[in-house]
């Protein structure tokens, strides 16, 4: 059996279907301890490159994305919403006062904050990371481009407030993550989450997690017989 995998998370924060199949990878994850080593890294993949500050209201950019009327939408969300609350991840609104309206916006800054956080800390603090951007934006529905909620979430899970917001200023660490993004598409990946794991077995898509258990098991044999 292989000591160690690692698997590589191509992903967004804006991404139902990526909050849903990371909750579930990571259950996969957690059962295996003790048989299979994984280490989780996340990797930038945006959806909406181009999307300005002002963000979009989700329904109405899904309607027109896909072609369907705001209730198909709506109804869609619905679908998405119950498999997540299945899942283990709940997407309802947990803020206070009256739901606000689920928008799209821009994560270039927060895959700007997951790389840096990899950097200085570890796998595990980027993750850690990464599920407080998914559950500020599915749950609480705050402004995950914003830099001072950016700056919130990471302060909330240890991380150094200033060193934090010199890293969304570093021009550097922009061009790094838009350089990684350009990987990704470069060895075809256009779909998320997609999960690359020791840099040559793809998994896509989320997964019940004995799939990814059954799969991660497989492929950890495999590493352990090259």
């Amino acid at each position: 059996m292989s000591d160690k995998l690692t698997v590589d998370i191509w992903s967004d924060v804006v991404c139902p279907w990526c909050a849903i199949g990371c909750t579930q990878f990571e259950q996969a994850v957690a059962d295996l301890a003790g048989d299979v080593d994984v280490e989780m890294r996340f990797m930038p993949f945006e959806l909406n490159p181009q999307m300005g500050p002002e963000g979009h209201n989700q329904v109405d950019l899904l309607a027109k994305a896909y072609g369907k009327t705001p209730a198909d939408v709506l109804q869609m969300r619905r679908n998405v919403e119950a498999t997540g609350a299945e899942a283990g991840f709940p997407m309802a609104y947990s803020g206070e006062g009256e739901e606000p309206v689920l928008m799209v916006w821009n994560t270039h800054q927060a895959h700007m904050l997951l790389r840096w956080a990899l950097t200085v800390a570890n796998a595990d603090a980027q993750v850690r990371l990464k599920k407080a951007m998914f559950r500020a934006y599915f749950q609480q529905r705050r402004n995950i481009s914003d830099r001072e909620v950016l700056l919130d979430i990471a302060a909330a899970e240890g991380f150094d407030r200033e060193a934090a917001a010199a890293a969304l200023d570093d021009e550097a660490l922009s061009a790094a993550v838009k350089m990684e993004e350009q990987r990704g598409l470069q060895n075809q990946i256009t779909s998320v989450p997609t999960f690359v794991v020791n840099g040559k077995y793809i998994l896509q898509g989320a997964a019940p997690p004995d799939d990814y258990k059954q799969a991660l098991y497989k492929l950890a044999s495999m590493e352990a017989m090259s």
